[in-house]
């Protein structure tokens, strides 16, 4: 079955650390560009990071810059979101995505939440960020 398993969410303190992992089953990543969106409720999903194929080319929100970093292992086959210096407006549903982009841009990121896709998803995980 071909799925993106995420864990690493939960609670956590303001000015805190979490990693966020996404595994990979039946497929390999190493062939997509991956990217990590999330979710306030009431709120349309937001593009957070992405690295392009070969990871050539990383695009962050500009909230996250400098705090959020995104990374796969090939051998693994799984995908990173470390978020460091959290703050309460990052609680959020975070979701993994290997998706099919050429380039890491603001733009593309956007589409990508609209349509969901085009790619393999994970699941959700809840980040959730106290003051």
């Amino acid at each position: 079955e071909v799925q993106l398993v995420e864990s690493g969410g939960g609670l956590v303190q303001a000015g805190g650390s979490l990693r966020l992992s996404c595994a990979a089953s039946g497929f390999t990543l190493h062939g997509y560009a991956i990217a990590w969106f999330r979710q306030v409720p009431g709120k349309e999903l937001e593009g957070v990071s992405c690295s392009s194929i070969n990871d050539e080319t990383i695009y962050y929100e500009d909230s996250v810059k400098g705090r959020f970093g995104i990374s796969r292992n090939n051998a693994n086959n799984t995908m990173y979101l470390q978020m460091n210096s959290l703050k309460p407006e990052d609680t959020a549903v975070y979701r993994c995505a290997a998706v099919v982009t050429r380039l890491c841009t603001a733009q593309n990121m956007a589409v990508m939440a609209q349509v969901r896709g085009p790619g393999v998803w994970g699941q959700g995980s809840q980040v959730t960020v106290s003051s």
